[in-house]
């Protein structure tokens, strides 16, 4: 599955398993800095979905523009 294509939980689940396989450690350092490499792929994903959900929350709470037609209520 290509990195674009993961959902948030998809890439969360997947970040948690790479930071569990670097803080076991026994790795050599090749695999490590691969590890660390995707992990931050994998962070940057988590971190545009949730820039996603805040702007669709903003977009949903803002007050609507009032329209002035000049009539009350």
């Amino acid at each position: 599955m290509a990195d674009e294509k993961l959902t948030y939980e998809q890439a969360r689940d997947q970040l948690t398993d790479v930071v569990r396989r670097l803080e076991a450690g026994g790795l050599t350092l090749e695999d490590s800095l691969g590890l660390w490499e995707r992990g931050e792929r994998l962070a940057a994903i988590c971190e545009e979905w949730l820039e996603g959900a805040r702007a669709r929350l903003a977009a949903a709470t803002a007050s609507p523009e009032p329209e002035n037609d000049g009539a009350p209520f």
